[in-house]
């Protein structure tokens, strides 16, 4: 066996169907697209959404609600996690790096504490925004709950 004996496995390979190339090639005439009519030309493309001249379903159905600029998304940690969190790593000390390193939140995320659960430690902890009860909950344990307030750059 030499190189110029090789030949790929019989029924691998298939002839490329030549498509408007004559009459004799049996796909001439139409080229394979039917007759007249938009699918028939060159560069034919439906719009999105277009459903043979029925109304689309994003028209059939109404529009609802809206979407609300001012919005402020917090993630919201209740004061039981914290405790959790204080007592498994032996923590004191909450402010955004600090939730950030145990995995609570990401860098750029919005953080407000809520009551939910109970607190025994006494914790200094330091977020965008607290819950009335979340914060009084803090203090009567006589720690701290301080809000964080971004530095102006001058």
């Amino acid at each position: 066996m030499e190189l110029h004996n090789l030949k790929p496995a019989k029924g691998s390979t298939k002839k490329d169907k030549r498509i408007a190339r004559g009459q004799g090639s049996g796909h001439g005439g139409t080229a394979t697209r039917g007759h007249n009519g938009a699918k028939s030309r060159s560069g034919y493309k439906t719009k999105r959404g277009f459903e043979g001249g029925q109304m689309p379903l994003q028209r059939r159905l109404p529009k609802r609600g809206f979407t609300n600029v001012n919005r402020i998304d917090y993630i919201a940690v209740n004061i039981e996690r914290l405790q959790a969190l204080s007592e498994k790593h032996n923590v004191t000390t909450f402010d955004l790096e600090t939730f950030t390193k145990l995995g609570v939140t990401k860098s750029r995320d919005l953080v407000k504490v809520l009551s939910s659960g109970e607190i025994t430690a006494n914790l200094n902890i330091t977020a965008h925004a607290f819950s009335a009860s979340a914060k009084s909950a803090i203090e009567a344990q006589g720690g701290t709950a301080t809000v964080y307030v971004k530095p102006v750059a001058v």
